[in-house]
């Protein structure tokens, strides 16, 4: 419960601050804020990278908790900032796509990578969803507060995704370790899903 509160207030607070890297000025900072949010809604590809990103923050546990996610949403915001400023990234879709795969194979197979090693992981695949969040942002929209909906609605499923990792967990040592990275491989199977388009 204390790892929760505190993974929770620090990936709140964090949320707040990559909005500074936005210098889009617009019209409709309401609106720009509700379609930044449903953004990463909206999507089964953003859902479940996000998720996972939580869930794989908690199988490895210590720093991590707080730490991995905090990586998404801070390289997140790089590539909503390329994005928005019109910078090309090449290959974003299948990133995106990619990162399904890859997080929920990391999580199927149950892998204690060291916390700078996570954390480059979670960052490398957030520059494609932030660079699909920024590309999309609609013209009335303002910069800074679509920028803040898409990173508080990231931080959330990043919370979801701890806690969806904890009550698993609850099952116990044996059976919440096979419950979780089970359904590591489902997320897999739905990224290569994605990756082919079947999903």
């Amino acid at each position: 419960m204390r790892y929760t509160a505190r993974t929770a207030l620090a990936v709140a607070a964090f949320s707040v601050l990559p909005q500074l890297a936005f210098a889009h000025t617009g019209v409709g900072a309401v609106h720009g804020f509700d379609a930044g949010f449903a953004h990463p809604m909206g999507g089964l590809d953003h859902l479940l990278a996000m998720v996972t990103v939580g869930v794989f923050a908690f199988q490895l546990g210590g720093r991590a908790l707080w730490a991995v996610p905090l990586s998404f949403v801070a390289l997140m915001a790089v590539g909503g900032a390329l994005g928005v400023g019109g910078i090309d990234l090449p290959f974003v879709e299948l990133g995106i796509a990619l990162s399904v795969v890859v997080l929920g194979a990391v999580v199927a197979l149950g892998l204690k990578a060291p916390l700078a090693l996570a954390m480059g992981l979670a960052g490398f695949f957030a520059l494609f969803h932030g660079h699909a969040h920024g590309t999309e942002m609609p013209m009335d929209a303002s910069g800074l507060t679509y920028g803040l909906g898409f990173i508080s609605a990231t931080a959330l499923l990043h919370v979801a995704g701890l806690g969806l990792g904890m009550a698993i967990g609850r099952f116990g040592e044996t059976h919440g370790t096979r419950y979780v990275r089970g359904a590591g491989a489902a997320v897999a199977l739905a990224g290569l899903g994605l990756v082919t388009g079947i999903l």
